[in-house]
């Protein structure tokens, strides 16, 4: 037995104490692990502050490594989700259809686990526990495997939340860390049939790729995400000027950040004089199609047929002019990933058509793409943004981690 095989089989082994736990013992489990990250949170900044300085060393973007440094204000706002997790109604046990059958069976569906949950993510530190916290809360145990550049601050964080298990009454193998970071054991675990019931990639378009085409153990699709918005000839300028900055800008190396701006021919110049400003704080690159150029400044270049499918995670920002709404939507559903898309205009039927004909798991009108997240849907922290449609899609909280078992009562029915 390898080492991913033997914490495969001790993950296995825990999901039958953690499937049957109460709501009571879940939620002082994910209490005691807000406390120990509180606690333990020099000892988290220390080890963040090596993986940093190697990163940075080792020559990674600035985007990037803002993904990758915790600070005492990120560490709160984590440790403020898991309690935010614990809270939210437990989604285990409950019965969402009970009927009567003419044979008198009585036939209802319940919400159970779906087992063992892998993930696999990059250089974010706060994914180790806000994964960790949704998988306890649906009862389902996890085995994470960050990336290399956040090996320190995800062992630390492993650590504290193990100790916490133990304290609460759990087993410490509820969640565990795969330490090698080597893309040898990213492939084992992709391959851990019989352990793993559900595999969730988390990262860059290259890694949820490789992924989906590799992995012989299910895989949910997530964080993908080449997001646009358009900005419609009966858009309020200011407004969508403000969202745009926003959805490029706040936090460009997530999933959720607008990579392609797409402006109505006619307010163009308008639009630009507004927005221009703004991005240039930022030293946005722009790389506009033809007719954009002439309106975006000296710094901005040609962009090439592949910047319409690029996710940067960067400052750069594609940009491309549109003769209208349809032209709009065929783009959007041509190049996008099925994220999160946005218009903005003041027209109500332009809007309501955008939300009925882009193809998306979540869809914006006069709002940031930026929105596409658990908190702020009200569902705690999530474990990714699904772009797929089968089983879960969008924002992934807890009740996207549950599967469903049927149960009968009869007595004494046979067929």
């Amino acid at each position: 037995m390898t080492a991913l095989q033997q914490q495969g089989a001790a993950a296995k082994t825990a999901t039958y104490a953690l499937a049957t736990a109460s709501t009571a013992v879940k939620n002082a489990a994910l209490e005691a692990m807000a406390q120990a990250l509180i606690q333990g949170q020099e000892d988290w900044l220390s080890a963040n502050a090596q993986d940093v300085a190697a990163a940075r060393e080792a020559g990674m973007r600035p985007a990037m490594l803002d993904r990758l440094t915790l600070t005492p204000e990120r560490i709160a706002g984590i440790v403020d989700g898991v309690r935010q997790v614990a809270a939210l109604p437990d989604p285990i046990g409950r019965v969402d259809r009970m009927e009567t059958r003419p044979n008198g069976l009585i036939i209802g569906r319940r919400r159970v686990p779906l087992g063992v949950i892998a993930i696999i993510f990059e250089a974010r530190p706060n994914v180790t526990v806000d994964a960790a916290a949704l998988c306890l809360k649906s009862g389902n145990v996890c085995i994470l495997r960050g990336g290399k550049e956040a090996i320190r601050s995800n062992r630390c964080a492993a650590e504290l939340m193990r100790g916490a298990l133990v304290q609460a009454g759990l087993p410490a193998d509820c969640i565990s860390l795969v330490q090698d970071t080597s893309h040898e054991t990213a492939n084992e675990l992709m391959h851990l049939d019989g352990y793993v019931d559900v595999l969730i990639p988390r990262g860059g378009a290259g890694l949820i790729r490789a992924v989906a085409k590799e992995a012989s153990v299910p895989v949910i699709r997530t964080g993908e995400g080449v997001c646009h918005v358009y900005v419609d000839d009966e858009a309020d300028l200011d407004m969508a000027a403000s969202i745009l900055y926003n959805a490029k800008c706040s936090r460009p190396s997530v999933c959720n950040a607008a990579e392609c701006v797409l402006v109505h021919r006619d307010v163009a110049a308008e639009f630009w004089k507004r927005a221009l400003p703004l991005l240039s704080a930022k030293s946005v690159e722009l790389r506009g199609d033809a007719e954009s150029l002439p309106l975006l400044g000296a710094g901005a270049v040609p962009a090439a047929e592949s910047d319409w499918d690029a996710e940067y995670d960067d400052y750069i920002l594609a940009v491309k002019a549109v003769g209208g709404l349809e032209e709009a939507v065929a783009f959007i559903n041509r190049h996008g990933t099925g994220h999160s898309e946005a218009i903005i205009t003041t027209n109500y039927f332009k809007a309501q058509r955008f939300l009925d004909a882009v193809d998306a798991a979540a869809v914006y009108v006069n709002a940031s793409t930026r929105f596409t997240d658990g908190g702020e849907f009200g569902l705690g922290a999530e474990i990714g943004i699904s772009t797929q449609k089968m089983h879960a899609r969008g924002p992934m909280g807890l009740e996207e981690l549950t599967s469903c078992k049927y149960i009968i009562y009869g007595q004494g029915q046979v067929r």
